[in-house]
């Protein structure tokens, strides 16, 4: 006659070692590379770090920021947008114009992100404020085209100024 004897430990066992497992994939950590035409890090740039923060991102734990600054030397720039396409960074941001020139010549994959440019479509980083194209894309205030149509308005509204 045979036993069987319950062990449950081993029950629980046999099911952790048989039970189909998916492996944890690693999470990504993405890589944003920031492209100045500055010294380094000054508020701007302490601001953007601050800014990721806020949203969870600690840079060299879930995130990483490749910081390249041409110290003022714009000829660096285009060597500078070549080395963070060379390092597969997700996302290019690039402060300055000459730096969003620079990484527009690097690749036209990387997305390239700018805080602020005067006139993206004149100085050619855009083909259409409506209708951007390409990969690029940010922000521009046009203060110079609207100063105009500000004092036509401020005429309008008072006209005896």
């Amino acid at each position: 006659m045979n036993k069987f004897v319950f062990c449950p430990a081993l029950t629980i066992l046999l099911l952790i070692f048989t039970y189909p497992v998916g492996a944890q994939q690693p999470k990504k950590i993405h890589r944003i590379g920031y492209l100045s035409l500055g010294p380094g890090i000054q508020s701007r740039e302490e601001a953007f770090r601050q800014g990721l923060r806020d949203l969870g991102y600690i840079d060299r734990q879930n995130i990483v920021i490749e910081w390249r600054f041409a110290k003022g030397k714009a000829d660096l720039l285009p060597e500078l947008a070549a080395e963070l396409v060379r390092l597969k960074v997700d996302v290019i941001i690039a402060s300055a114009t000459q730096a969003i020139q620079a990484a527009k010549q690097a690749t036209t994959t990387i997305p390239i992100v700018f805080p602020t440019a005067g006139d993206p479509v004149a100085y050619g980083l855009v083909d259409s404020l409506a209708r951007p194209g390409g990969n690029i894309t940010g922000l521009t205030i046009l203060a110079l085209d609207l100063s105009g149509k500000r004092l036509e308005l401020l005429k309008e509204a008072l006209p005896r100024i």
